[in-house]
């Protein structure tokens, strides 16, 4: 069977197994690269791709990595007492 360059968004999240509300937002944000064709979406096949990669575990890039640490450091920091409390539960 041929691949298809592009994919609706009721495709890509039967593809991602999310719901099209799902999909449609994250095409809204701008997490998923789409283009408009009329009232519809078309989002490409590279774009698909690209999302799977990343979900399934790609490396992660430096920014990305000091982002999530900077993120981490600051729940600690915040939340430390508590999640000391919550871990001996």
């Amino acid at each position: 069977m041929k691949e298809k360059p592009y994919f609706s968004i009721a495709e890509v999240a039967k593809i991602l197994g999310l719901s099209r509300t799902a999909v449609y937002n994250k095409v809204k944000k701008g997490q998923i690269g789409a283009i408009r064709v009329g009232r519809s979406f078309a989002i490409s096949d590279k774009a698909i791709k690209k999302l799977i990669k990343s979900v399934k575990g790609a490396p992660l890039e430096s920014r990305e990595k000091k982002e999530i640490d900077k993120v981490v450091s600051r729940t600690i920091k915040e939340y430390g007492e508590t999640l000391k409390r919550l871990g001996a539960e």
